[in-house]
C-alpha cells in the first residue's frame, strides 16, 4: 500500500528574482519557526530537547515545497509528503476542509514505527479563502503508542500489531473542531496520557500556525505567483543537482557491510548496495538488499530505502541545496518489495532506523572511486541508545527513561572528524541534558567524557565517542540498542577504522562488568552501573602522514593515548613531552 503517484507539476509564471528569494527564504523561516515553537510548546524531552520531529510545508499533490533547517533527515525526507498523497487518496481534496487535521502513522504509508506520527492540515488562500495551495505538517515521535512495550517499542515484536495503535489517514479535526472520541481513542492507547496529549497539542499549534504564516505570504503575493515561485525554486535545484551529477564520471559502484543481527535472530544482516551513474541521473540499486527479517528493525518503501538515499545524497553531493522535491528529481531507486529496507506493512519496524546509518555509510563508501576527495570514513553507524524503565517509588508512576548516544563522524579529504553527533539519519538531534535527565529518573550520572582512541587513524583523525556512566538509584530495566560491532566504522584512502560501541553492566557487588549490545527488559537494582561507550568515525588517509604536532596535540588533549600515536601514526612523545616520528 503506497501513497499514488502523481505527475501533475506547479504552473509557473514570470517571477522577479527578487520575490523568488524573499518566498524562498520565507517559507523556509516559516517552518523554522514552527520548529522553535515545538520546542517551547511541547511535554515530553523527546520533543523539548531531543528534537525528535520536523516541520515541513507540502503542495497540494505531495511534493515537499520546504522544509525547516533543524528537521530529523528521517521524517522530511519524504514521510510528511508520503502522509499527504495518502490523505489526498482516503479523503480526495474535496473533501478536506479548512480547519481539517489530518494524521497518519500507518506501517503501509509513513514505513518507519508507530510512533513517528505526522500531522497535517489544509492551507486555502485566495480572495474567497477556498483555494488549496498544500498543506502545512509536523511528523513528531510520539512518546507511546500502545504495544506489548513501554514506549511501544522493543526487540521481542515480530510484527506491527504487536507495536501499538495504526492510524491511517484520521481526522482528529473536521472543519475546526476537535474529534472527542479520536482524542478517546488515543488516550486509551497510551501509558503517558498527559504527556503524550500535550505534545499532541504543540504539534497541534505548529500546523496552525505554519498553515496561517504560510496563507498570509501567499495572499500577500496572490497565490499564481506564490505557487509559480515554489515550482521555479524545485526546478532551479533539481538543474543544480543534475549538474553534480554529471560532473561524477559515468559507471557502476557497490560496497557491503552488514548488521550483526535483528535482535531475535542471531544471524548476520548483509547490507548490498549499487550506485548507477548515468549522465545527470543517480540510481541506487538496492536488488542484492536483505530481505525483511523476523525481529523489528525494518522498514517501508518510503520511510525506508527512499529516505536512506536521499540522505545518503543530501550528505555528499547535494550539500548545499534545500531538501525538497526538486533536489531529489534527478535520483532514482531500485528497491524490490519484501526488502529490508521495503518490507510489508505488517513487518516489525519499532527500531526501523537501526540499518539506516550503514545503509547510508555504503552508499558513501560505493562512491569512494569516483569522489575520492568527498568522500569520509564511515561513522559511528549505530542507533546506540539506552533506555531505563519501571516506576516511581514515590507515585508508583511509570517512567521510560531514553538516552541517545552520540558518536564521532568520519573524516575528510581537508579535517578531523567530527562529533560526538547523532548519526546521519538523525541529523542535529539533541542530548538530553544530564541535569534534566537527573531531575526526572532515578540515576545519577558519574562521569562523562569523550572516549580516547575511539576514533579511526588516519592522516585526519575520525571523531571520537564518549563514554557515560550511570548510576541506578531505584530498580528498574535496562534496554540497549547498539549494532555494528562486528562492522566497526571503516577508514577511507587507506586510514584505519573507528571502535565500535558497547554497554557496560557493573552489577553491585560483582567484580567484573557483562558486556552488551542489545538487550530489553535487563533487571537492574539500586547501586548498579551501566557505562556507554559509543563507537568512534573512521579515518581519512594514511595516518604516517599525519603530522607530528596535529598527533601531539591529540595526545595532550586525551583524544589519543600515547600507545595509539606510536603504533598507529609513528609518534612518539618522549618524557619530556616532546614528540618526534618513531
Amino acid at each position: 500500500m503506497n501513497p499514488p503517484a502523481t505527475t501533475k507539476k506547479l504552473e509557473k509564471p514570470p517571477v522577479d528574482p527578487i520575490t523568488l528569494e524573499v518566498i524562498r527564504h520565507g517559507i523556509i523561516s516559516i517552518c523554522d519557526q514552527i520548529d522553535a515553537n515545538m520546542t517551547r510548546t511541547a511535554f515530553s524531552p523527546y520533543i523539548y530537547e531531543y528534537k525528535d520531529y520536523a516541520v515541513g510545508f507540502v503542495s497540494a499533490i505531495g511534493e515537499l515545497m520546504a522544509q525547516s533547517t533543524g528537521g530529523m533527515p528521517v521524517f522530511v525526507a519524504d514521510s510528511v509528503g508520503a502522509a499527504v498523497k495518502d490523505g489526498l487518496e482516503v479523503y480526495g481534496r474535496e473533501n478536506l476542509h479548512k480547519g481539517d487535521v489530518i494524521v497518519c502513522n500507518h506501517a503501509a504509508i509513513q514505513g518507519q514505527h508507530l510512533n513517528n506520527t505526522v500531522m497535517y492540515t489544509p492551507v486555502l488562500a485566495g480572495a474567497k479563502g477556498d483555494e488549496l495551495i498544500g498543506f502545512f505538517a509536523v511528523n513528531c515521535h510520539w512518546i507511546d503508542i500502545g504495544g506489548s512495550a513501554i514506549g511501544s517499542v522493543s526487540y521481542s515484536s515480530t510484527d506491527i500489531f504487536m507495536e501499538g495503535l495504526q492510524l491511517r489517514s484520521i481526522k482528529l479535526w473536521s472543519k475546526g473542531e476537535p474529534l472527542e472520541e479520536v482524542y478517546r481513542i488515543i488516550e486509551n492507547n497510551t501509558r503517558f496520557p498527559l504527556e503524550l496529549l500535550g505534545d499532541i497539542e504543540a504539534q497541534l499549534g505548529g500546523c496552525f500556525l505554519g498553515r496561517d504564516l504560510t496563507q498570509t505570504m501567499a495572499d500577500k503575493y496572490g497565490s499564481i505567483v506564490f505557487l509559480g515561485t515554489l515550482a521555479t525554486i524545485l526546478d532551479q535545484c533539481e538543474a543544480a543537482t543534475r549538474e553534480k551529477i554529471r560532473a561524477i564520471p559515468d559507471g557502476v559502484y557497490q560496497h557491503e557491510a552488514f548488521l550483526d543481527n535483528d535482535g531475535v535472530r542471531d544471524e548476520k544482516i548483509p547490507i548490498r548496495v549499487k550506485v548507477i551513474i548515468v549522465g545527470d541521473e543517480l540510481t541506487v540499486d538496492f536488488s542484492e538488499m536483505s530481505p525483511q527479517v523476523k525481529g523489528c528493525v525494518n522498514s517501508g518503501f518510503y520511510g525506508g530505502g527512499r529516505t536512506c538515499v536521499r540522505v545518503a545524497f543530501k550528505y555528499l553531493i547535494a550539500t548545499g541545496e534545500p531538501a525538497n522535491e526538486g533536489t531529489f528529481r534527478p535520483v532514482k531507486m531500485i528497491l524490490p518489495e519484501g526488502k529490508l529496507i521495503s518490507a510489508e506493512a505488517t513487518a516489525a519496524m519499532g527500531l526501523y532506523s537501526i540499518p539506516f546509518p550503514t545503509v547510508i555509510d555504503c552508499i558513501i563508501k560505493a562512491l569512494e572511486p569516483a569522489l575520492p576527495e568527498q568522500v569520509t570514513g564511515a561513522h559511528f553507524g549505530t542507533f546506540s541508545s539506552l533506555s531505563f524503565a519501571g516506576r516511581r517509588q514515590d507515585s508508583g508512576a511509570v517512567f521510560k527513561a531514553n538516552d541517545s548516544g552520540h558518536g564521532g563522524w568520519g573524516a575528510c579529504a581537508t579535517h578531523d572528524g567530527a562529533g560526538p553527533f547523532r548519526t546521519m539519519a538523525h541529523g542535529d538531534t539533541r542530548l538530553i541534558p544530564i541535569e534534566l535527565q537527573e531531575s526526572m529518573y532515578p540515576f545519577r550520572v558519574e562521569e562523562f567524557r569523550l572516549r580516547q582512541d575511539s576514533g579511526g587513524a588516519g592522516k585526519w583523525r575520525g571523531g571520537l565517542g564518549f563514554d557515560k556512566q550511570y548510576v541506578l538509584l531505584a530498580p528498574c530495566e535496562l534496554w540497549a540498542n547498539f549494532d555494528r560491532i562486528g562492522c566497526p566504522p571503516w577508514g577511507v584512502q587507506g586510514a584505519k577504522q573507528a571502535k565500535s560501541g558497547q554497554v557496560l553492566i557493573y552489577k553491585n557487588g560483582a567484580s567484573e562488568p557483562e558486556l552488551l549490545y542489545k538487550t530489553e527488559n535487563r533487571p537492574l537494582k539500586a547501586g548498579d552501573r551501566v557505562r556507554m561507550s559509543t563507537g568512534g568515525g573512521g579515518g581519512y588517509g594514511d595516518p604516517r602522514q599525519r603530522p607530528v604536532q596535529l598527533v601531539a596535540r591529540d595526545v595532550v588533549r586525551g583524544f589519543v593515548s600515547t600507545d595509539s600515536a606510536r603504533e598507529d601514526y609513528g609518534v612518539v612523545i618522549d618524557a619530556d613531552g616532546k614528540a618526534r616520528r618513531a
